[in-house]
């Protein structure tokens, strides 16, 4: 059962966002690794820009500039 986690900033993806990534990614798992699609499991987590940092920097004072 393969398990995928993807992790975004939570700057305004929709519903209909993540429904499309979670349908590709299973299909790219089916495509490429003949997966069973009733049993793989896609998890998206949203993270607050002020817990994500790129290069020792915050990225809500990167995306402020």
């Amino acid at each position: 059962m393969p398990y995928v986690n993807i992790k975004i900033t939570d700057e305004d993806v929709s519903a209909e966002q993540k429904s499309d990534l979670i349908c590709g990614v299973t299909q790219l798992l089916v495509d490429v690794l003949n997966k069973n699609s009733a049993t793989t499991v896609v998890v998206i987590d949203e993270v607050n820009t002020d817990n994500w940092g790129i290069g020792g920097e915050v990225v809500t004072a990167l995306r402020a500039r």
